[in-house]
């Protein structure tokens, strides 16, 4: 049996009254998803569990069965996994976006403008970021590190204790809104704030950002800490459930979570983390991998990078490229194969596009088995509403994991 996860990053979401106050999902052409959807178990599951909050953290922790109550220890620990930075008790790792901040016109305040430094580049950010550290690392034990495009990672070697329960907000939650009241707050804040404006003054005069203004491209005008955490204990893929994989993702938080749940992390050659990534490169890295091993999953974060932008037609199109040139072709190559598997379509949490960030919701999901396809059963549409319709809710992830291990 091979075992497959598809994941659509923050494809549900909310009625939209441009597309007839339908969602994106119900709007969107998705056939192969909506094949999944009428062959086998489709409904709804709660990823996110509640008193916490709706990241990709946490519920992509819950779709690979790993309670958050139990394993959850923040986000940028994951990250630093996934860029080889070991970190040792007492450590604590932050998220480090590049963003790009603005002065809103008569009032003064500041806004974030942009939570991704309009999509810098890796090249780009890596220089800015290994700048910076040189300039101000080593101070205190903090070392900044470069990851992916705007993701990169702070890590504060023994710090103060307590510094890992500061409160931080998300740059995605705070899009084109005033950063008054999100900076910061708790043991360590200070020196969080102090290294932000410090990371302003030194950006501002960067030949990166002079040739990316020049181009009509957003400069990365600060840093911004969030997503701290200590390293995690988690139990491997093959010790809970008897299975080899592998991970296919262009983010550092899924290589991340890959790593610790022990999964060989493939990195793809143009995986972009957003529309314009190696759609079939994915693919065939995946296929590829089943031959040796009995699980893969997929992970595709352009639906999600799109609702952040609040881009209606990027996440119809993102969606609608994850059914035609992930869904589709994976479950094509399945079938040519005539071996037996199983496959698992969903999101980790809605991001919807006219409120730019994440919400709590349930998504959809779509389970089943090549001989339930095979069946020729009618295609059910993959959708919010659709799932809703089933009255099959799922809240429980050792569960959730379990019935697609077939491990019950």
């Amino acid at each position: 049996m091979k075992y497959v996860i598809l994941i659509g990053d923050g494809m549900s979401d909310e009625p939209v009254e441009r597309l007839g106050h339908k969602t994106p999902l119900e709007a969107a052409k998705t056939p192969a998803m909506d094949s999944i959807a009428g062959a086998g178990s489709y409904g709804l599951y709660a990823t996110v569990p509640e008193g916490y909050p709706p990241g990709s953290d946490v519920a992509n922790l819950s779709i690979l069965g790993f309670s958050p109550a139990k394993y959850y220890s923040g986000r940028a620990p994951l990250e630093a996994a996934s860029i080889g930075v070991e970190l040792s008790a007492g450590d604590v790792a932050y998220r480090c976006n590049l963003v790009t901040l603005v002065e809103e016109e008569g009032s003064g305040a500041v806004i974030m403008g942009d939570y991704s430094a309009g999509h810098i580049t890796t090249e780009e950010a890596a220089e800015l970021v290994r700048d910076f550290d040189a300039e101000l690392g080593g101070a205190d034990g903090i070392r900044f590190y470069p990851g992916t495009s705007y993701r990169h990672l702070m890590v504060w070697e023994g710090a103060p204790e307590g510094v890992s329960t500061v409160e931080a907000t998300p740059p995605h939650d705070i899009s084109d809104r005033s950063i008054e009241g999100h900076l910061p707050v708790g043991p360590g804040a200070e020196k969080m704030v102090e290294l932000m404006a410090l990371s302003q003054a030194f950006f501002a005069d960067h030949s990166v950002n002079k040739r990316r203004i020049a181009e009509g491209k957003k400069p990365a005008t600060s840093i911004w800490l969030w997503g701290q955490g200590l390293r995690p204990a988690m139990t491997t893929m093959k010790e809970r459930f008897g299975v080899e994989g592998s991970m296919i993702s262009a983010v550092d938080l899924m290589k991340g979570i890959g790593i610790y749940a022990g999964l060989e992390v493939i990195n793809v050659p143009g995986a972009t983390g957003y529309i314009d990534t190696n759609y079939d490169g994915k693919v065939s890295y995946a296929i590829e991998s089943l031959k040796a091993k009995d699980f893969v999953c997929i992970h595709v974060e352009a639906p999600d990078e799109a609702g952040h932008q609040g881009s209606l037609e990027d996440k119809m199109t993102a969606i609608e490229d994850f059914d035609s040139k992930i869904v589709a072709p994976v479950l094509a190559s399945l079938k040519e194969s005539g071996t037996e598997f199983t496959v698992l379509v969903l999101n980790d949490h809605p991001t919807p596009v006219e409120l730019k960030t994440h919400t709590s919701d349930p998504v959809p999901f779509a389970r089943c088995t090549g001989a339930e396809l095979a069946a020729g059963s009618a295609p059910a549409k993959f959708s919010e509403n659709g799932a809703k319709a089933t009255g099959l809710l799922v809240d429980d992830c050792d569960a959730f994991i379990g019935a697609f291990f077939d491990k019950k």
